[in-house]
């Protein structure tokens, strides 16, 4: 009997999945769940033909020059901004995403934290486990309202249309919306939804959520010009990835009070957070758990998984990135 392919998966995954896999390849599973430093990955690479990785692995043209067995990386994630996409194609190695199965968990996320950020949750919870609550006042920690405010997404894919029908049907919000492309007519009125321009998105928004994908054009979208067009009311929601905004800036913003509050799920040169953001009050922070439920991350890490075994044995993986080098300069 010919021996399996070897694939290695990057990080610590559901044991259901690793058995999965291992119905037909033999499996290297980092499942001491430490992140793999550039040359620890390049070694347990070689010899594999496919690889799941996590957001938390540079795959880049180095990388694949240097496992030239490498076939197929799988990413646990519906961004990819850790893949450098053209090395990746001009090496014929294939790249995959998660997309879809993580929508409503992380639209679902995104709304809550914009509730808290809105009705200042952690803060009020921070004064109240510090024994500070002694007393009642009309205006103990007022925050804004949600139902019937002006809604912003910059960034109107999947989880943003999800994150607006939420808003619109169960806030009674106005939700405006910036995007690179405007969305077809259909898709506004199920979303009730209207395209400004982003001028006008930061002008009017009471609560202004990010929810668009990382690039070198995205970086700093919000940065302290973009902060000073915000209402000194609003609220702003990152649950997109770090890098877009500013987060230096937003802590000087946050902690002059130029605007109320913000939620943060994700940062610049995560996991270290930036420590003025520490010290400010009027922030609710998360550890990139917009897409954490167990239901969702197991479909995430089956569907990463499927794409190595639907592309190493049937040549048609199910979440291309980039599918233009299948049978045109795909490693073989």
């Amino acid at each position: 009997m010919a021996a399996k392919p070897a694939i290695l998966i990057s990080r610590k995954i559901f044991p259901d999945v690793v058995e999965h896999l291992r119905q037909h390849f033999e499996v290297d599973h980092n499942d001491t769940d430490g992140v793999l430093a550039p040359a620890q990955l390049i070694e347990r690479l070689q010899g594999k033909v496919g690889a799941l990785t996590t957001g938390s692995e540079r795959i880049d043209g180095a990388i694949v020059q240097a496992a030239p067995s490498l076939r197929i990386v799988a990413n646990i994630a519906v961004g990819y901004n850790n893949f450098d996409v053209p090395a990746l194609s001009s090496a014929g190695v294939l790249a995959t995403n998660t997309p879809d199965v993580l929508t409503e968990t992380t639209a679902d996320f995104g709304f809550a934290l914009l509730m808290a950020t809105a009705r200042r949750l952690t803060e009020s919870e921070h004064f109240l486990r510090a024994g500070q609550w002694n007393r009642w006042a009309l205006d103990m920690f007022a925050g804004a309202e949600v139902h019937g405010s002006t809604l912003g997404i910059l960034g109107m894919g999947r989880i943003g249309q999800a994150i607006a029908r939420r808003g619109a049907l169960g806030f009674g919000m106005k939700v405006i919306y910036h995007n690179r492309s405007r969305l077809d007519a259909a898709t506004e009125a199920e979303c009730k939804a209207s395209y400004v321009d982003k001028a006008t998105l930061l002008r009017e928004a009471d609560h202004l959520i990010l929810v668009l994908p990382y690039s070198k054009e995205s970086h700093h979208a919000i940065g302290a010009a973009e902060i000073a067009q915000m209402k000194s009311s609003a609220t702003l929601v990152n649950i997109a990835r770090g890098g877009i905004v500013d987060d230096a800036a937003l802590a000087k913003a946050l902690k002059e009070r130029r605007i109320a509050a913000a939620g943060l799920d994700v940062f610049e040169g995560e996991p270290s957070v930036h420590p003025d953001l520490l010290t400010v009050p009027n922030i609710v922070l998360t550890p990139h758990i917009a897409s954490a439920t167990i239901q969702t991350r197991r479909a995430m890490a089956m569907l990463a998984a499927d794409n190595v075994i639907d592309y190493l044995t049937t040549g048609k993986p199910r979440t291309p990135l980039n599918a233009d080098i299948i049978g045109k300069g795909a490693r073989t």
